[in-house]
């Protein structure tokens, strides 16, 4: 299973948004601390907003901040929201597939058990969950905010 970079973002956005809690924090904050292009999380706080976990605010000293309480947001239901439907396999998809095994093919029953025990740890997970070690992640990312250290890239 991979997710895309775009829910990576998505839950790197929210994930600073619970450690900055309740305070305001800008795109520019999300980019900075995370080393990432600043159009894919204007985008993304966008749909984050749109879907009620993000409250924005626009205007000179605008940003985001939780919509709602960090224990009330699930980390499956943002994947599902930045995913869309996890087809791992083309057969997971009815309009789409081609293949002549459908409803018998042991392979796809499996990766479909597979994909809902990988939806069933996320769903089980919320925001206040990978948020919980606050000041441990706020100790690593100060001396980026703070402009001393560039931002870790993570190995891909």
């Amino acid at each position: 299973m991979k997710l895309t970079s775009y829910s990576n973002f998505a839950l790197r956005s929210l994930q600073l948004a619970a450690l900055k809690a309740p305070e305001l924090i800008r795109v520019d904050d999300v980019v900075r601390v995370h080393g990432l292009a600043r159009p894919h999380i204007v985008k993304i706080v966008h749909e984050l907003g749109r879907a009620g976990y993000l409250e924005t605010v626009r205007g000179r000293g605008g940003g985001f901040r939780l919509a709602r309480p960090a224990e009330d947001i699930v980390i499956g239901d943002v994947v599902r929201l930045t995913e869309g439907p996890l087809d791992i396999v083309e057969c997971f998809n009815p309009e789409r597939n081609t293949c002549p095994l459908i409803g018998i093919c042991k392979l796809s029953r499996a990766l479909k058990a597979a994909t809902n025990a990988f939806m069933a740890v996320l769903d089980d997970l919320t925001l206040a969950d990978i948020a919980a070690n606050r000041g441990e992640l706020l100790a690593r990312i100060a001396p980026i905010e703070e402009g001393i250290v560039a931002p870790m890239r993570l190995a891909r």
